[in-house]
Formats: structure tokens, C-alpha cells, sequence
């Protein structure tokens, strides 16, 4: 199966699953739609996954974990498959960044600059487990002078979901490290945007990776919940909201599975009053309100210093009204439409909840002129937001800023850390030992000090209900290790 053979071709549908090395047919007849952001029309249909084709995803899995060669291959020989599925991903980089803006409304300025993460990720595991960095036995000693073998092995069969945001690299976190590990794969993305998954499956079949060790079914919620629940799923690997986490949680916790959560958040970018507005402008300018502020990470929450607010509003108003908004395949445009219908009706809901809480509505609110079709909404800031209000609290999952002024640098502190998320941060000052020193004190996954850094070779994931375990780094392959002690009498 050949899904796409130039970017134009995306708009092909899906027809089949890919279980057990094959391309396959459904078990049912029912379709999924995905609608275009920007033309609010059918941009295509395609099938939609039965518990059915799950249970026959998770046997091939299973079946490649337990009896094939995957997970006994050396990890030389692990890295030399994924070095290959690399390759194949860079030869396909333009189809998968026009596969993200299609879908999602994604500029595709920032898609084809982000899209080669995805190959990175799996050369970067191949090169770790390829190398002495990681070691899957560690030879001790017991106080006897026994000797003891520590063993890192795979988890076992993983479910993948992944969210509609950014398909391709969220999904590629799991699958490079799991499989540097030595686990199989059945891949549940979202049903809106099914295209990123299906490319990763033509890569992986032409790298000649063993039938079974990654199996696709896009499905819907009551198939994914199936799988979810299947007993022969030994890891949950999910990225997506809280919610929906915490019922991924509670469903593995009735028989244990293992379980990895990259959730929500609602993170802060601190100005100290030291901090030089004008440099930190372009990372704010970028991490605000990247892909229509439907990123977890995106700095949402602004704290300046009450002496220099106005200063602060003077600098980033008039920025943000310089925001180019328009059709995402404009390479001139920044910010395309939210990713659905639904996601529309969310934020504009939080902005209206943000004016009748109090707060002040500097700039945005409400729909782009000139843009009457698609789920466009202007960037939105508000002033004038105290920590208690809804939309200081809650992840809003679009381009909604709230600036928050305090008083001293206790008070930053305390009102950064005013969330029930804890997923990423920035500091910035003109001293970066003072920066890490508050960034100490912020209860987060993550923080950049002057900037907004994400790396895929670095651990990423948040505390609180921002989720638990981490993905990137050498941590992201441990997210898939169990660890099995084998003693010498």
C-alpha cells in the first residue's frame, strides 16, 4: 500500500489496517470523517477500527513480543532497523508536514521546520542503544560477593494513543524508543487525523521490521477503550488531555498495566524584573500561541512584575496584533485555524467566561476579518487576570494569553505555581543563576531559562496533572524498561 506518492496525494483516504505485517481489510463498515479546519468541509472518509481488528492488532503484537525476534534481536541489530525507518521518514518529510496542516490547520511555515523530529527520534535511540550510553545489563555485587545481573528488558505489547495536535512527532516518541527497548506496537491515533500514522506504518513495513512488531488501527473512542482494556496490552503509552488520562489510568490500574501519561498544562512564562522584555519577545511571540495555542506546552500563563506591566503590554500587544492569521498553506501566514469545530466552541467559551470573570479582553476575541469560513479566532490576551480565574486555571487549548502582574519575586513564585498542572515554564532575567535559581522552586516537568526549549534527545513530561513518566532522553527509552534481577548462588 502506497498512501501517498507527492503532498497533493494526502487527500487520499485510508482503506485498510496494517496488522501483522499486512494491509488488511476492516471488520466493519463504518467510516470516520475528517473535516478541514480551514473549509469547514469532508476533506475525506475512511474506516473506522472494530474491537475486532483491536483484538487482531493485539494478538500480532502479542504474538511478535512472545514468539518473534524482535525483542531478542541485540540492540545493534534494533538500531540498525530503526536507523532505516529514519531514512524512509526523511524521504517524506514534505508529505508529512502538508499531512499536518491539512489536518490540523498547522502553519506549514512551522510544519517543515518541526517535521524532522521525527527522524531524529529514531536515530537518536538507534545511536543510544547502538553505543556503550546505555547498558541493558549491569553486572553487581552482592554484600556475599555473589554476583548479581540487573537486566533491562521491554514491557512488552504497548498501545500507543496519540492526540490530534502534532500526530507525527507525539506518535514518534513512543514508537522510536519502544522499539529501541524491544516492545511491539498497536497504534490507536486520533481518529482526525489518521494520515501521520499510516506514513510511520509505510515506513516501518519498507524498513523490514518483523510482521507484528507494529500493527495500526485508527479507531474511535469505544474501539480505543477496548484496547485500552485488553489483556494483552501490558503498557499504555497516552498523550492528550488530563481527563482522558486520568480514565486511561484508572482502566490500566485494574490490572496493573503499566502506564506513561503526557497530559495538560497550563504553563507560566515568568519575567523577572530584571528580564530584558524585548529579548524575550520572540520565544514568547513563538510559545504562546504555537499551532493556534493547541500545544500542551505553550506558554499561557505571562507574569510580569507590576512596576513594568505597562511596559510588558506596550511590547507584546503590539506584536501579537502583527500576527499574520489566514490559510496555513500560505507560507507567509503564522497562525492557521483551531483544528475543529469543537475546539472553536471551547475557546470561545473560555473568552466569554474570561470577560464575565473580570478580566480584561486587550486584544482578540473574536473571528479574523475577512476569514468567514474555517474555525479561525483571533489571538486573544487578557490583562487583568488573577490566578483564581477559570481562565488562568484551566488548559484552554488556544490562542488565549493571560497576563498576570505580581508584586515581588515570592509572590511570582506562588502564583506560578497556582495550577494543578506542571508540564513546562520559563524563566527570564538578566542573571541566569538567579533564573535557576526560581526555576528550582517551580513544580514543573521542565523550564527554559531566557527561551522556551523542547528537545527531543531531553526527558519531557510534567507533574501534578500534567502526567506521569517522561518521553525523549534516556529516560523516554526507560519509560519502556522493566527491570528483572537475576541472582548467582
Amino acid at each position: 500500500m502506497n498512501l501517498m506518492t507527492k503532498p497533493k496525494s494526502v487527500l487520499h483516504a485510508p482503506e485498510k489496517f496494517f496488522i501483522g505485517g499486512e494491509w488488511v481489510n476492516p471488520h466493519s463498515d463504518r467510516m470516520l470523517d475528517v473535516i478541514s479546519p480551514v473549509t469547514e468541509e469532508l476533506m475525506m472518509r475512511y474506516p473506522e477500527g472494530s474491537t475486532e481488528d483491536m483484538d487482531a492488532a493485539v494478538a500480532a503484537a502479542r504474538d511478535a513480543f512472545d514468539n518473534g525476534p524482535w525483542p531478542r534481536l541485540s540492540p545493534r541489530e534494533r538500531a540498525g532497523y530503526l536507523r532505516k525507518v529514519a531514512e524512509n521518514i526523511t524521504e517524506r518529510l514534505d508529505e508529512i508536514a502538508e499531512a499536518w496542516t491539512l489536518q490540523v490547520g498547522a502553519p506549514i511555515m512551522l510544519t517543515k521546520k518541526l517535521v524532522p523530529q521525527n527522524a531524529t527520534l529514531f536515530n537518536y535511540y538507534a545511536d543510544l542503544i547502538d553505543g556503550n550510553s546505555y547498558s541493558f545489563v549491569d553486572e553487581r555485587r552482592r554484600a556475599d560477593g555473589g554476583k548479581v545481573r540487573v537486566v533491562k528488558e521491554p514491557v512488552g505489547v504497548c498501545a500507543a494513543v496519540t492526540p490530534w495536535n502534532a500526530p507525527m512527532v507525539l506518535l514518534s516518541y513512543k514508537i522510536a524508543a519502544g522499539l529501541a527497548a524491544g516492545c511491539t506496537f498497536v497504534s490507536k491515533p486520533s481518529p482526525e487525523t489518521p494520515l501521520e500514522a499510516y506514513i510511520l506504518a509505510e515506513c516501518i513495513e519498507a524498513a523490514g521490521l518483523p510482521k507484528g512488531v507494529f500493527n495500526l488501527v485508527p479507531a474511535g473512542r469505544e474501539a480505543g477503550d477496548y484496547l485500552i482494556r485488553h489483556r494483552g496490552i501490558d503498557k499504555v503509552a497516552f498523550t492528550g488531555s488530563t481527563a482522558a488520562g486520568k480514565h486511561i489510568a484508572a482502566a490500566c490500574a485494574e490490572r496493573l498495566a503499566r502506564v506513561s501519561l503526557e497530559l495538560g498544562g497550563k504553563s507560566a512564562a515568568l519575567l523577572l524584573d530584571d528580564a530584558d522584555f524585548r529579548q524575550a519577545l520572540p520565544s514568547l511571540m513563538v510559545y504562546t500561541m504555537p499551532i493556534t495555542g493547541q500545544v500542551c506546552f505553550s506558554l499561557t500563563r505571562i507574569l510580569v512584575p507590576e512596576t513594568r506591566k505597562q511596559e510588558f503590554l506596550d511590547l507584546f500587544l503590539g506584536a501579537v496584533s502583527n500576527i499574520k492569521v489566514g490559510d496555513p498553506s500560505d507560507p507567509a501566514v503564522h497562525m492557521g485555524p483551531l483544528a475543529m469545530g469543537r475546539q472553536l466552541e471551547r475557546v470561545k467559551a473560555y473568552i466569554d467566561a474570561g470577560i464575565r470573570g473580570g478580566a480584561t479582553l486587550a486584544c482578540g476575541g473574536g473571528r479574523p476579518a475577512g476569514l468567514e469560513k474555517g474555525f479561525y479566532v483571533e489571538p486573544t490576551v487578557f490583562t487583568d487576570v488573577t490566578p483564581a480565574m477559570k481562565i488562568a486555571q484551566e488548559e484552554i487549548f488556544g490562542p488565549v494569553v493571560c497576563v498576570i502582574s505580581y508584586s515581588d519575586e515570592e509572590d511570582a513564585i506562588r502564583k506560578a505555581n497556582d495550577s494543578a498542572y506542571g508540564l513546562n515554564g520559563a524563566i527570564y532575567s538578566a542573571d541566569p543563576e538567579r533564573a535557576y535559581r526560581v526555576a528550582r522552586r517551580i513544580r514543573s516537568g521542565g523550564l527554559t531559562i531566557n527561551g522556551n526549549i523542547v528537545d527531543p534527545t531531553m526527558p519531557f513530561g510534567g507533574v501534578k496533572e500534567s502526567g506521569q513518566g517522561r518521553e525523549g532522553g534516556i529516560e523516554g527509552l526507560d519509560n519502556y524498561i522493566e527491570l528483572k534481577t537475576i541472582h548467582f548462588a
